[in-house]
């Protein structure tokens, strides 16, 4: 019986000692959009959020051109979950990226235009993330895509 006892205490030390460390609720959302050019080698940089980001693979994607990159002026805000959103004039589309170590992986690629954005911008509109486009109603997008009813 002792030895049973012994037993359960051990286990129950390790198991405890397994566990994983978790910190919530988190908020990771940027207040304001980052507005950053496209520089010659296809970087972008903001120096509010301390971050550099090659976007070569991300304009083709949208673009079809590899050569016309820095004359791209790229919009970028951050959701309350972490995930980025990313648009610039003449996309289509809205990108959101999820971070992995070293970069960020597409998690979705949103069709906002037919024709393509004229001027777009973010707001942050938790728990939503409401893509501005010229006179357009504002369109509230979500990592899974536009949120239906509410870009009317």
């Amino acid at each position: 019986m002792k030895a049973m006892i012994i037993l359960i205490f051990f286990l129950f030390l390790v198991l405890a000692g397994c566990s994983s460390l978790t910190l919530k609720p988190g908020d990771f959302a940027w207040p304001i959009e980052s507005v950053s050019k496209v520089d010659e080698k296809g970087m972008i940089e903001d120096k509010q959020y301390y971050f550099s980001l090659n976007v070569k693979e991300l304009l083709y994607n949208e673009t079809q051109d590899s050569i016309n990159i820095s004359n791209v002026t790229l919009r970028i805000i951050r959701d309350m979950k972490g995930y980025y959103f990313m648009t610039a004039s003449k996309f289509k589309n809205v990108y959101v990226f999820g971070q992995i170590e070293g970069g960020l992986k597409l998690i979705n690629k949103i069709l906002v235009s037919q024709d393509g954005l004229e001027n777009p911008a973010f707001n942050q509109r938790p728990p939503y993330i409401q893509l501005l486009n010229g006179q357009n109603p504002p369109v509230s997008l979500t990592k899974e895509g536009i949120l239906e009813g509410e870009n009317k």
